[in-house]
């Protein structure tokens, strides 16, 4: 279940020189245009964990970000549908291993996040 807010608040546009300055990388004026797909904090740690290894098993995944089968299982799925991560299924010793790596569009998709979370800290910093 996605909470809702009220209204949402924009902040003005800046015309000063030093608003033209930080215009060099993407300013997010409010939160609440982030990537929501990513911004979870569970959907974070997978796509972080994965853009630091080539791939994990759903055993490695679950170990490193402690957490139990159906919470990884239910944030996985999501990803995977969203074509941010990729999971291929095999079988080790009649045991079902099920690994997963980060696609390009799971790569560039985290670039854009970290980018507006950038633009975020700077807006709020000013």
């Amino acid at each position: 279940m996605a909470k809702t807010t009220g209204a949402r608040r924009e902040a003005p546009a800046k015309t000063s020189g030093q608003g033209e300055r930080r215009a060099q990388a993407p300013v997010v004026a409010s939160a609440a245009t982030l990537d929501r797909l990513i911004h979870e904090r569970m959907r974070l740690a997978i796509v972080a964990e994965l853009a630091v290894h080539p791939s994990l098993s759903f055993s490695e995944l679950k170990r490193r970000l402690k957490t139990t089968d159906g919470n990884l299982s239910v944030h996985a799925r999501r990803l995977e549908e969203a074509g941010y991560i990729a999971c291929r299924k095999s079988f080790e010793r009649r045991t079902q291993r099920t690994d997963y790596w980060l696609t390009p569009a799971g790569r560039a998709a985290l670039r854009r996040y970290l980018e507006q979370m950038k633009g975020l800290i700077a807006t709020l910093r000013a």
